[in-house]
């Protein structure tokens, strides 16, 4: 059954037409509560945790932010704003696109808090509908609108996905007490074993001739998404035009220009 109460913050005015004139903003509630979901989690930032922060009363802070709901609609579309749009759409869809995956993971691990959020509903707050513009932006004069949404639903998607799986992993080596080698060192014995099986040659290739698992979790990001915008860049028309993908380029200074 659909909450019938419930009402998007973005509806509500900040300054109610009447009574007194308000002591706090939502803005400073915003950013105490943001401070202690970053410390200690989102669960942590309650309304009676960001009075305390603040020196406000629990209770008078429902006056500016009316529920729970409300409050992470506030927290989530501040952090929003911490992906730099400025410029976009910029001429070159390939730096765009890349430049706001980096910020997004950058967000994202700056308060990994935000992967414990909610998303299907968006609540479409003054820093999603700017990102919506500047993003979409990008890629409007070349593909429909349907397109688009999908185009960049592989991109939310691939840069989401590695990142929860980069604090997931970050919160298991946190739990364990060792450092992240000292974690990965703990499988090398099973793993050796079911190499020497001879039964998983697939598996056993990974582990002797993959470079990936060895690189940085940057380089890894930056090797899966040049991937992604290469499929992006299939969808789009030849007139869209993209600088060469970084791939192809480092292997044509690898193996020189007359090489084939």
């Amino acid at each position: 059954m659909a909450d019938a109460e419930y009402v998007s913050i973005w509806m509500r005015p900040e300054r109610p037409a009447r009574g007194p004139k308000p002591v706090y903003s939502r803005a400073q509630i915003t950013e105490a509560a943001i401070r202690i979901a970053d410390a200690e989690g989102l669960d942590a930032a309650t309304m009676r945790r960001i009075a305390a922060e603040i020196g406000a009363g629990a209770m008078s802070l429902y006056r500016y932010v009316p529920s729970r709901d409300n409050l992470v609609e506030l927290m989530a579309d501040r952090l929003m704003g911490e992906i730099d749009v400025t410029g976009m759409p910029s001429g070159d869809w390939r730096a765009d696109l890349t430049r706001y995956a980096d910020g997004l993971r950058a967000m994202w691990l700056r308060h990994p808090w935000i992967s414990t959020v909610q998303r299907s509903l968006p609540s479409f707050g003054p820093n999603q509908l700017l990102l919506i513009e500047r993003l979409m932006g990008v890629l409007d004069p070349f593909v429909s609108i349907d397109e688009n949404l999908s185009l960049m639903a592989v991109l939310n998607g691939y840069v989401e996905g590695t990142v929860r799986e980069e604090i997931s992993s970050a919160e298991e080596v946190r739990r364990s007490g060792l450092s992240e080698s000292e974690w990965m060192e703990r499988s090398s014995p099973y793993v050796d074993r079911l190499v020497k099986s001879g039964e998983y040659p697939i598996f056993t290739k990974i582990v002797m001739e993959a470079r990936q698992p060895h690189l940085s979790r940057d380089d890894q990001f930056r090797y899966g998404l040049q991937r992604v915008l290469d499929c992006i860049a299939a969808a789009l028309p030849s007139t869209a035009g993209s600088a060469m993908p970084a791939h192809r380029e480092e292997r044509e200074e690898q193996d020189g220009p007359g090489h084939r």
